[in-house]
Protein backbone atom coordinates (compact mmCIF):
# COMPACT_ATOMS: atom_id res chain seq x y z
CA UNK A 1 0.00 0.00 0.00
CA UNK A 2 1.27 3.74 -0.66
CA UNK A 3 -0.41 6.86 0.60
CA UNK A 4 0.04 10.48 1.06
CA UNK A 5 0.15 11.68 4.52
CA UNK A 6 -0.18 15.47 4.36
CA UNK A 7 -2.07 18.10 7.04
CA UNK A 8 -2.34 21.32 8.19
CA UNK A 9 -3.42 22.50 5.03
CA UNK A 10 -6.02 25.73 6.08
CA UNK A 11 -7.46 26.42 3.45
CA UNK A 12 -9.72 29.16 3.49
CA UNK A 13 -7.02 31.42 5.23
CA UNK A 14 -6.49 34.77 3.85
CA UNK A 15 -6.20 38.40 5.02
CA UNK A 16 -9.21 39.93 4.61
CA UNK A 17 -9.64 43.14 3.13
CA UNK A 18 -5.79 43.26 1.99
CA UNK A 19 -4.84 43.68 -1.46
CA UNK A 20 -3.78 40.38 -2.13
CA UNK A 21 -6.74 39.20 -0.38
CA UNK A 22 -7.80 36.60 -3.27
CA UNK A 23 -4.35 35.42 -4.35
CA UNK A 24 -3.62 34.46 -0.48
CA UNK A 25 -6.84 32.57 -0.60
CA UNK A 26 -6.08 30.83 -3.87
CA UNK A 27 -2.41 29.55 -2.26
CA UNK A 28 -3.65 26.95 -0.01
CA UNK A 29 -5.74 25.52 -2.50
CA UNK A 30 -2.88 25.41 -5.00
CA UNK A 31 -1.40 23.55 -2.39
CA UNK A 32 -3.51 21.09 -1.89
CA UNK A 33 -4.50 20.81 -6.10
CA UNK A 34 -0.80 20.30 -6.38
CA UNK A 35 -0.14 17.30 -3.90
CA UNK A 36 -3.62 15.68 -5.41
CA UNK A 37 -1.80 16.01 -8.67
CA UNK A 38 0.96 13.97 -7.26
CA UNK A 39 -1.47 11.39 -5.73
CA UNK A 40 -2.86 10.52 -8.86
CA UNK A 41 0.10 10.61 -10.76
CA UNK A 42 1.85 8.37 -8.07
CA UNK A 43 -1.37 6.25 -8.29
CA UNK A 44 -1.33 6.13 -4.38
CA UNK A 45 -4.25 3.98 -2.77
CA UNK A 46 -5.43 7.40 -0.13
CA UNK A 47 -4.40 9.90 0.91
CA UNK A 48 -3.95 10.82 4.77
CA UNK A 49 -4.75 14.35 6.10
CA UNK A 50 -4.14 14.84 9.87
CA UNK A 51 -6.35 17.82 10.89
CA UNK A 52 -7.11 21.32 9.99
CA UNK A 53 -7.99 21.04 6.50
CA UNK A 54 -9.68 24.41 7.26
CA UNK A 55 -8.78 27.17 8.88
CA UNK A 56 -12.01 27.55 10.93
CA UNK A 57 -14.66 25.61 11.64
CA UNK A 58 -17.37 28.26 10.12
CA UNK A 59 -16.06 28.03 6.72
CA UNK A 60 -17.39 30.63 3.50
CA UNK A 61 -19.21 28.81 1.47
CA UNK A 62 -17.43 29.46 -1.03
CA UNK A 63 -14.62 28.04 0.48
CA UNK A 64 -16.77 24.67 0.58
CA UNK A 65 -17.41 25.18 -3.09
CA UNK A 66 -13.96 25.52 -4.13
CA UNK A 67 -12.62 22.61 -1.91
CA UNK A 68 -15.44 20.15 -3.59
CA UNK A 69 -14.11 20.92 -7.13
CA UNK A 70 -9.98 20.88 -5.68
CA UNK A 71 -10.98 17.53 -4.17
CA UNK A 72 -12.70 16.22 -7.54
CA UNK A 73 -9.43 14.39 -9.00
CA UNK A 74 -9.35 11.98 -6.18
CA UNK A 75 -12.66 11.17 -6.14
CA UNK A 76 -12.36 10.63 -10.07
CA UNK A 77 -9.53 8.57 -9.36
CA UNK A 78 -11.03 6.24 -7.29
CA UNK A 79 -8.50 7.43 -4.78
CA UNK A 80 -9.96 8.24 -0.77
CA UNK A 81 -8.83 11.09 1.55
CA UNK A 82 -9.10 9.47 4.70
CA UNK A 83 -9.31 12.60 7.20
CA UNK A 84 -9.89 13.79 10.97
CA UNK A 85 -10.73 17.03 12.83
CA UNK A 86 -8.09 19.21 14.03
CA UNK A 87 -8.62 22.53 16.26
CA UNK A 88 -9.32 24.58 13.23
CA UNK A 89 -12.21 22.26 11.86
CA UNK A 90 -13.99 21.98 15.10
CA UNK A 91 -17.37 23.79 15.17
CA UNK A 92 -19.16 24.13 18.53
CA UNK A 93 -22.56 24.36 17.93
CA UNK A 94 -22.79 20.44 18.10
CA UNK A 95 -26.87 20.59 16.93
CA UNK A 96 -25.11 21.37 13.29
CA UNK A 97 -23.39 19.36 10.95
CA UNK A 98 -19.99 20.90 10.51
CA UNK A 99 -18.37 21.30 6.68
CA UNK A 100 -16.11 18.02 7.59
CA UNK A 101 -19.25 15.91 8.45
CA UNK A 102 -21.03 17.13 5.21
CA UNK A 103 -17.26 16.73 3.21
CA UNK A 104 -17.55 12.94 4.10
CA UNK A 105 -21.47 12.26 3.90
CA UNK A 106 -21.01 13.61 0.05
CA UNK A 107 -17.94 11.19 -0.43
CA UNK A 108 -15.32 13.41 -0.99
CA UNK A 109 -13.65 12.21 2.27
CA UNK A 110 -14.05 9.60 4.59
CA UNK A 111 -14.13 11.30 8.03
CA UNK A 112 -12.64 9.08 11.16
CA UNK A 113 -13.93 9.63 14.43
CA UNK A 114 -14.31 7.40 17.09
CA UNK A 115 -17.08 6.43 19.56
CA UNK A 116 -17.50 6.73 23.32
CA UNK A 117 -18.41 3.85 25.78
CA UNK A 118 -19.79 4.61 28.41
CA UNK A 119 -16.68 3.86 30.89
CA UNK A 120 -14.91 6.36 29.13
CA UNK A 121 -13.04 4.65 26.64
CA UNK A 122 -12.94 4.34 23.01
CA UNK A 123 -14.72 2.38 20.00
CA UNK A 124 -13.60 2.60 16.66
CA UNK A 125 -16.05 1.74 14.49
CA UNK A 126 -16.11 0.47 10.97
CA UNK A 127 -16.58 3.69 8.40
CA UNK A 128 -20.06 3.63 6.75
CA UNK A 129 -19.89 5.06 3.52
CA UNK A 130 -23.79 5.62 4.00
CA UNK A 131 -23.31 7.58 6.97
CA UNK A 132 -19.70 9.09 6.47
CA UNK A 133 -19.24 8.22 9.90
CA UNK A 134 -16.96 5.70 11.42
CA UNK A 135 -13.49 5.38 13.50
CA UNK A 136 -11.76 2.80 11.35
CA UNK A 137 -11.29 1.62 7.94
CA UNK A 138 -8.99 -1.00 5.98
CA UNK A 139 -7.35 -0.29 3.03
CA UNK A 140 -4.25 -2.38 1.40
CA UNK A 141 -4.43 -4.65 4.23
CA UNK A 142 -3.39 -1.36 6.46
CA UNK A 143 -6.10 -0.90 9.30
CA UNK A 144 -6.27 3.01 9.59
CA UNK A 145 -7.72 4.56 12.80
CA UNK A 146 -8.43 8.06 13.24
CA UNK A 147 -8.58 10.51 16.27
CA UNK A 148 -8.69 14.05 15.91
CA UNK A 149 -7.90 17.15 18.48
CA UNK A 150 -8.77 16.50 22.09
CA UNK A 151 -6.41 18.91 23.81
CA UNK A 152 -3.27 18.99 26.20
CA UNK A 153 -5.07 15.95 28.03
CA UNK A 154 -4.25 13.82 24.72
CA UNK A 155 -1.30 11.65 26.58
CA UNK A 156 -3.53 10.24 29.15
CA UNK A 157 -5.40 9.00 26.59
CA UNK A 158 -2.84 6.67 25.26
CA UNK A 159 -3.83 3.55 27.26
CA UNK A 160 -7.41 3.68 26.12
CA UNK A 161 -6.77 4.63 22.55
CA UNK A 162 -4.68 1.41 22.10
CA UNK A 163 -6.68 -0.75 24.66
CA UNK A 164 -9.45 -0.51 21.63
CA UNK A 165 -7.62 -1.74 19.18
CA UNK A 166 -7.51 -5.23 18.15
CA UNK A 167 -5.96 -5.56 14.98
CA UNK A 168 -2.41 -6.31 13.12
CA UNK A 169 -0.14 -3.66 10.64
CA UNK A 170 -1.98 -0.45 12.46
CA UNK A 171 -2.16 3.22 11.41
CA UNK A 172 -3.36 5.46 13.37
CA UNK A 173 -4.46 9.40 12.06
CA UNK A 174 -4.03 11.37 15.26
CA UNK A 175 -4.13 15.16 15.50
CA UNK A 176 -1.82 16.05 18.42
CA UNK A 177 1.53 17.42 18.84
CA UNK A 178 4.31 15.76 20.26
CA UNK A 179 6.55 18.03 23.08
CA UNK A 180 9.88 18.64 21.98
CA UNK A 181 9.65 18.33 18.35
CA UNK A 182 6.20 20.71 17.65
CA UNK A 183 6.61 24.77 17.82
CA UNK A 184 2.55 24.99 18.85
CA UNK A 185 2.85 25.13 22.91
CA UNK A 186 -1.35 23.70 23.34
CA UNK A 187 -2.66 20.07 22.26
CA UNK A 188 0.76 18.43 23.22
CA UNK A 189 1.83 14.97 24.61
CA UNK A 190 4.83 14.14 26.17
CA UNK A 191 7.38 11.85 24.08
CA UNK A 192 6.86 9.48 26.86
CA UNK A 193 3.67 9.10 26.45
CA UNK A 194 3.68 8.80 22.65
CA UNK A 195 5.65 6.08 22.89
CA UNK A 196 3.07 3.95 23.97
CA UNK A 197 1.44 4.61 20.73
CA UNK A 198 4.24 2.68 19.12
CA UNK A 199 3.56 -1.02 20.49
CA UNK A 200 -0.12 -0.79 18.43
CA UNK A 201 0.67 1.53 16.22
CA UNK A 202 3.38 0.85 13.23
CA UNK A 203 2.80 4.15 11.87
CA UNK A 204 1.10 7.60 13.93
CA UNK A 205 0.34 10.02 11.01
CA UNK A 206 0.73 13.06 13.01
CA UNK A 207 -0.66 17.06 12.68
CA UNK A 208 -0.81 19.95 14.41
CA UNK A 209 2.67 21.41 14.00
CA UNK A 210 3.40 23.00 11.27
CA UNK A 211 7.44 22.33 11.46
CA UNK A 212 8.32 18.65 9.79
CA UNK A 213 9.31 16.04 12.23
CA UNK A 214 9.61 12.41 13.52
CA UNK A 215 9.40 10.85 16.49
CA UNK A 216 11.69 8.10 17.48
CA UNK A 217 10.62 5.25 19.93
CA UNK A 218 13.73 4.99 23.04
CA UNK A 219 15.45 2.17 21.01
CA UNK A 220 15.74 4.98 18.09
CA UNK A 221 12.71 3.29 15.79
CA UNK A 222 10.95 6.00 13.33
CA UNK A 223 7.18 5.41 14.31
CA UNK A 224 5.50 9.22 14.49
CA UNK A 225 5.90 11.17 11.31
CA UNK A 226 4.59 15.30 10.90
CA UNK A 227 4.62 16.70 7.80
CA UNK A 228 3.48 19.85 8.74
CA UNK A 229 1.77 22.27 7.04
CA UNK A 230 2.40 22.23 3.21
CA UNK A 231 1.99 26.06 3.06
CA UNK A 232 3.43 28.85 5.21
CA UNK A 233 0.46 29.37 7.48
CA UNK A 234 1.81 32.01 9.83
CA UNK A 235 5.15 34.83 10.01
CA UNK A 236 7.70 32.59 11.45
CA UNK A 237 7.27 29.44 9.83
CA UNK A 238 10.04 30.69 6.79
CA UNK A 239 12.61 28.43 8.82
CA UNK A 240 10.80 25.01 8.23
CA UNK A 241 10.43 22.60 5.31
CA UNK A 242 7.26 22.48 3.52
CA UNK A 243 6.26 19.48 2.16
CA UNK A 244 4.11 16.06 2.80
CA UNK A 245 4.99 12.50 3.25
CA UNK A 246 4.66 9.73 0.53
CA UNK A 247 4.85 6.16 2.26
CA UNK A 248 4.82 3.04 1.19
CA UNK A 249 3.71 0.14 3.31
CA UNK A 250 4.85 -3.45 3.01
CA UNK A 251 4.60 -6.35 5.15
CA UNK A 252 4.47 -4.16 8.16
CA UNK A 253 7.05 -1.92 7.65
CA UNK A 254 6.85 1.85 6.68
CA UNK A 255 8.98 3.63 4.44
CA UNK A 256 8.38 7.59 4.69
CA UNK A 257 9.58 9.74 1.87
CA UNK A 258 9.61 13.61 2.57
CA UNK A 259 8.88 15.54 0.02
CA UNK A 260 9.24 19.33 -0.34
CA UNK A 261 6.06 21.76 -1.32
CA UNK A 262 7.31 25.19 -3.07
CA UNK A 263 5.23 27.73 -0.23
CA UNK A 264 4.74 31.44 -0.73
CA UNK A 265 8.13 33.17 -0.32
CA UNK A 266 7.99 34.83 3.08
CA UNK A 267 10.58 37.28 5.33
CA UNK A 268 10.56 38.30 8.97
CA UNK A 269 13.67 40.22 9.88
CA UNK A 270 14.82 42.56 12.01
CA UNK A 271 15.76 46.66 10.80
CA UNK A 272 18.34 48.02 12.82
CA UNK A 273 18.32 52.29 12.53
CA UNK A 274 20.06 52.83 15.64
CA UNK A 275 21.54 56.25 15.28
CA UNK A 276 19.87 57.49 12.21
CA UNK A 277 19.82 61.41 12.22
CA UNK A 278 16.69 61.91 10.17
CA UNK A 279 13.60 60.08 8.65
CA UNK A 280 15.39 60.76 4.63
CA UNK A 281 18.48 58.69 6.55
CA UNK A 282 16.43 55.96 8.26
CA UNK A 283 14.92 55.29 5.28
CA UNK A 284 17.64 54.88 3.12
CA UNK A 285 19.17 52.22 5.52
CA UNK A 286 15.74 50.58 5.73
CA UNK A 287 15.69 50.21 1.68
CA UNK A 288 19.06 48.75 1.69
CA UNK A 289 18.93 46.28 4.47
CA UNK A 290 15.59 45.13 3.33
CA UNK A 291 16.80 44.62 -0.07
CA UNK A 292 19.67 42.31 0.86
CA UNK A 293 17.80 40.01 3.25
CA UNK A 294 15.01 39.53 0.65
CA UNK A 295 14.19 35.91 -0.69
CA UNK A 296 16.37 35.33 -3.90
CA UNK A 297 14.83 32.54 -6.63
CA UNK A 298 11.34 32.80 -6.45
CA UNK A 299 9.37 35.84 -8.62
CA UNK A 300 5.60 35.84 -6.22
CA UNK A 301 5.35 38.67 -4.32
CA UNK A 302 6.59 37.97 -1.13
CA UNK A 303 4.93 38.20 2.80
CA UNK A 304 7.35 40.38 4.81
CA UNK A 305 6.86 41.04 8.96
CA UNK A 306 9.21 43.76 9.89
CA UNK A 307 10.36 45.19 13.16
CA UNK A 308 12.31 48.64 13.31
CA UNK A 309 14.25 48.60 16.44
CA UNK A 310 17.15 51.36 17.21
CA UNK A 311 17.44 54.11 19.02
CA UNK A 312 17.33 57.65 16.44
CA UNK A 313 17.06 61.42 16.27
CA UNK A 314 13.92 62.20 14.70
CA UNK A 315 10.37 61.23 15.59
CA UNK A 316 9.82 57.42 14.94
CA UNK A 317 6.21 58.65 14.08
CA UNK A 318 7.72 60.59 11.04
CA UNK A 319 8.89 56.83 9.42
CA UNK A 320 4.96 55.88 9.15
CA UNK A 321 3.98 52.67 7.80
CA UNK A 322 2.56 54.65 4.55
CA UNK A 323 6.02 55.40 3.49
CA UNK A 324 7.58 52.56 4.37
CA UNK A 325 5.28 50.64 2.28
CA UNK A 326 5.50 52.92 -0.80
CA UNK A 327 9.36 51.92 -0.40
CA UNK A 328 8.56 47.72 0.02
CA UNK A 329 6.29 48.28 -3.52
CA UNK A 330 9.12 49.88 -4.97
CA UNK A 331 11.86 46.98 -4.20
CA UNK A 332 9.68 43.73 -3.16
CA UNK A 333 6.38 44.37 -4.33
CA UNK A 334 4.98 42.26 -1.27
CA UNK A 335 1.76 40.60 -1.11
CA UNK A 336 1.05 41.59 2.77
CA UNK A 337 3.64 43.48 4.93
CA UNK A 338 3.43 43.80 8.75
CA UNK A 339 5.34 46.36 9.85
CA UNK A 340 6.24 46.85 13.74
CA UNK A 341 7.97 49.86 14.96
CA UNK A 342 9.55 50.07 18.16
CA UNK A 343 12.12 52.74 17.70
CA UNK A 344 12.86 55.06 20.31
CA UNK A 345 13.87 58.37 20.49
CA UNK A 346 17.54 59.43 21.71
CA UNK A 347 17.25 61.74 24.81
CA UNK A 348 20.01 63.12 26.75
CA UNK A 349 17.88 65.69 28.66
CA UNK A 350 19.64 66.21 32.41
CA UNK A 351 22.16 63.86 32.21
CA UNK A 352 24.80 65.66 31.39
CA UNK A 353 28.06 64.73 33.20
CA UNK A 354 25.85 63.78 35.85
CA UNK A 355 25.47 67.23 37.05
CA UNK A 356 21.91 68.21 38.29
CA UNK A 357 19.92 70.68 35.72
CA UNK A 358 17.96 73.50 37.03
CA UNK A 359 14.15 73.19 35.85
CA UNK A 360 14.96 75.97 33.28
CA UNK A 361 18.00 73.79 31.68
CA UNK A 362 16.10 71.03 31.82
CA UNK A 363 13.16 72.44 30.20
CA UNK A 364 15.35 73.98 27.86
CA UNK A 365 16.77 71.15 26.95
CA UNK A 366 13.58 68.67 26.26
CA UNK A 367 12.14 71.15 24.29
CA UNK A 368 15.41 71.11 21.86
CA UNK A 369 15.10 67.16 21.62
CA UNK A 370 12.04 67.22 21.01
CA UNK A 371 11.97 69.89 17.77
CA UNK A 372 14.83 68.32 16.54
CA UNK A 373 12.83 65.06 16.16
CA UNK A 374 11.00 67.17 13.25
CA UNK A 375 13.41 66.40 10.37
CA UNK A 376 12.02 70.03 8.50
CA UNK A 377 12.86 71.78 12.14
CA UNK A 378 17.09 70.31 12.56
CA UNK A 379 19.55 73.60 12.21
CA UNK A 380 16.66 75.71 13.85
CA UNK A 381 16.31 74.32 17.37
CA UNK A 382 17.73 77.39 19.14
CA UNK A 383 15.52 79.46 17.37
CA UNK A 384 12.32 77.52 17.83
CA UNK A 385 13.19 77.09 21.59
CA UNK A 386 13.33 80.49 21.84
CA UNK A 387 10.40 81.38 20.32
CA UNK A 388 8.10 78.17 22.38
CA UNK A 389 9.46 79.84 25.40
CA UNK A 390 8.91 83.40 24.79
CA UNK A 391 5.10 82.30 23.64
CA UNK A 392 5.03 80.20 27.11
CA UNK A 393 5.84 83.50 28.84
CA UNK A 394 3.24 85.49 27.19
CA UNK A 395 0.49 82.68 28.04
CA UNK A 396 1.51 82.37 31.47
CA UNK A 397 1.32 86.48 31.86
CA UNK A 398 -1.84 86.07 30.64
CA UNK A 399 -1.78 90.28 29.74
CA UNK A 400 -1.66 89.26 25.42
CA UNK A 401 -4.11 88.52 23.33
CA UNK A 402 -4.37 86.46 20.14
CA UNK A 403 -2.51 89.47 18.01
CA UNK A 404 0.26 89.66 20.22
CA UNK A 405 0.84 86.14 19.97
CA UNK A 406 0.67 86.55 16.11
CA UNK A 407 2.92 89.12 16.33
CA UNK A 408 5.21 87.35 18.16
CA UNK A 409 5.09 84.16 15.40
CA UNK A 410 5.52 86.86 12.61
CA UNK A 411 8.64 88.26 14.38
CA UNK A 412 10.53 84.97 14.98
CA UNK A 413 10.11 85.44 19.00
CA UNK A 414 11.83 88.31 18.60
Amino acid sequence: MRFLHTSDIHLGKTYRNAPGEAERYADFFGCLSDMITVAVKEKVDAVLVGGDLFHVGQILPRTFAKTIKTLQPLRDAGIPCIAIEGNHDWIHRRDSISWMEALSQMGYIKLLRPARTDEGGYRFDPFDDESGMGGHIEIGGVNIYGLGYIGAQAGSHVERICDAVTTENNLLLFHVGIWSYSPVEIGNMKPEDAHGLADTFCYVALGHGHKPYIVETPGGEPFAYNPGSPERVNFGEERYDKGYYLVTAEAGSFIAEFRKTTPRPMLVATVNLEGAANADDALASFVDQVKALLPQGDERSPLLELKLVGKVAFHPFELGRERLRLELEEIADPLHVEIKNHLSLVSHAGEADGEKKSLAEIENDVLHELIGTGSDYQGREDELVRLSLRLRDAVQKGDVDGDDLLALLDGGGE
